[in-house]
């Protein structure tokens, strides 16, 4: 048989394409950040699991299969080539890729280093984005009731709100098909209708939002360290993972102080974060990243679609030394509402709106405050089979610094 032409591969492609449209803010900043620093591992994301339990492995490969055919986003690819501008191809159907190994035989620390080096020769194969679909799956029996899942993909497939609705997506229809019946599932509603909502929104009006939130404002916040230089970083993981737990008595604590003052535990973190950068930059007008939900009320079915809504913005915040604590903070939380409206704002575009040279990032601190619509593990009926995670092995970003925050009975930074 002779090789297939170029032509030939383009014309399979065009049979299977099922829809076409333009990319997200979001999409198109971390698109720019990949083409500019391809080997860089950015926004290339890891997530470990354990699972516990008898596992029916073909209900688990189906499972998947299953999910990848309801979720238009996860057969998609990014094109940008002799193009105007970006697209993402979404393809009616694409391979998965499952990669299974029985690891019985080996010692537990085998085991582990194993483990570990595939996960790291996994992260360094990375991926071509216009080839869908820009996921991995892999999954490893480390005993008869015992396997580690690991699940990879790219950014620009989901945010993390995204990967819980996915995960629990994938965790009833396997229920269903390792019990023999078909799953009962609700009908999902593809990206495209974010897509085609984003295009309907007022431009001069976010326009006028961000010139006037931002007039006067020349230079990123720094936080006094030095920033390693792309040539450092591409030479090797020049970043580290920093974790402080507090105590359930502090949290709790934080948590009265929310409820009795009308505040949210998210404008409590903000206000400590804006609080610390003011100190550190010896200023008392300081400009960080919040990443936004993106999830607008007006788009019918939004809370259960799957994609990437997530914006990054900038957000201003005054930290005056004589400014009382409870006003202050109720400010910031109508900063917050108000930035909301305008959460759909092409980073690329508020950067032109605003003082600060294109040659400048608008800010080098980024914010975010995890708030999920479910959690990370889960357990089918009756017990038979428990899934938790173990790591998100996570997505470098391309600013210096990233503050996440997890609430629960011990806040998390």
């Amino acid at each position: 048989m002779s090789a297939t032409t170029d032509k030939e591969l383009n014309e399979l492609r065009l049979e299977n394409l099922e829809d076409l449209y333009q990319l997200s803010p979001m999409q198109q900043g971390m698109l720019f950040h990949c083409l500019y620093s391809p080997d860089s591992g950015v926004y290339f994301e890891q997530s470990l699991f354990t699972i516990k339990g008898d596992l029916d492995v073909q209900a688990f490969e189906d499972a998947w299969e299953r999910v990848m055919d309801r979720h238009s986003i996860l057969r998609t690819a990014f094109l940008w080539e002799d193009l105007e501008k970006p697209v993402q191809a979404v393809y009616r159907q694409v391979d998965l890729s499952l990669a299974k190994h029985d690891w019985r035989d080996l010692a537990a620390h085998q085991r582990d280093d194993q483990l570990q080096s595939f996960i790291e020769a996994d992260r360094d194969r990375g991926f071509l984005l216009s080839d869908a679909p820009l996921m991995r799956l892999a999954l490893f029996r480390f005993a008869v009731d015992e396997h580690k899942f690991l699940f990879s993909r790219h950014h620009m497939l989901l945010d993390r709100w995204s990967r819980a609705l996915l995960l629990k997506d994938f965790f009833s229809i396997y229920e269903a098909l390792s019990q023999g019946r078909e799953p009962s599932l609700y009908i999902p509603i593809p990206y495209g209708n974010y897509i085609t909502w984003l295009a309907q929104q007022d431009t001069s009006a976010a326009e006028g939002f961000w010139r006037t939130s931002l007039a006067g404002f020349t230079e990123p916040t720094s936080f006094g360290v030095e920033r390693k230089t792309d040539q450092a970083v591409e030479g090797g993981e020049q970043y580290a993972d920093l974790r402080i737990q507090l105590s359930e008595a502090a949290t709790e604590k934080l948590r009265a102080f929310a409820r009795k003052h009308r505040l949210t535990l998210n404008t409590l973190a903000q206000g400590a974060w804006a609080l610390l950068l003011g100190r550190y930059s010896r200023t008392d007008d300081v400009v960080f990243g919040v990443t936004m939900a993106g999830r607008p009320a007006t788009l019918p079915g939004v809370e259960s679609m799957v994609g990437l809504f997530i914006n990054t913005l900038p957000l201003r915040v005054p930290v005056s030394s004589d400014a009382s604590i409870l006003p202050w903070l109720k400010e910031l939380q109508e900063k917050q509402t108000t930035l909301q409206q305008y959460e759909y704002s092409s980073l690329l575009d508020i950067q032109g709106w605003s003082d600060v040279p294109r040659s400048e990032p608008l800010f080098e601190s980024i914010f975010v405050f995890e708030n999920l619509p479910v959690g990370s593990s889960f357990q089918t009926g009756g017990g038979g089979l428990e899934m938790r995670s173990d790591s998100g092995i996570g997505s470098i970003t391309d600013y210096p610094l990233t503050v996440l925050v997890i609430p629960g009975s011990n806040l998390t930074v």
